[in-house]
């Protein structure tokens, strides 16, 4: 079993910053990949930013050049620094993590998500 947890999301505004954080546990042989997705009411989950566990990122355009994801490796934690907050981008970030447990099976983790809510 992998847990993922989310923590630093809040009420900011617009124009402000957070600092998302997501750590992993449990029976963790490798991640490979993490990511953060969110939701908005009445919309789909989609895909924020995510970072191989060789440091390649891959950003969502609507939040390239405001946004950073990171990781530290050593941890098992990934990080989302997002800069100039528009009220579009509230919602509800999860963090996801996947790769093999030290039994050598593939996982694909979610955490249970934090709110971040941007005001105009």
């Amino acid at each position: 079993q992998v847990q993922v947890v989310e923590s630093g999301g809040g009420l900011v505004q617009a124009g402000g910053s957070l600092r998302l954080s997501c750590a992993a546990s449990g029976s963790i042989f490798s991640i490979d990949a993490m990511g953060w997705y969110r939701q908005a009411p009445g919309k789909q989950r989609e895909l924020v930013a995510a970072i191989t566990s060789g440091g390649t990122t891959n950003y969502a355009d609507s939040v390239k050049g405001r946004f950073t994801i990171s990781r530290d490796n050593a941890k098992n934690t990934v990080y989302l620094q997002m800069n100039s907050l528009k009220p579009e981008d509230s919602a509800v970030y999860y963090c996801n993590a996947g790769g093999k447990t030290i039994f050598q099976l593939e996982y694909d983790s979610w955490g249970p998500g934090t709110q971040v809510t941007v005001s105009s």
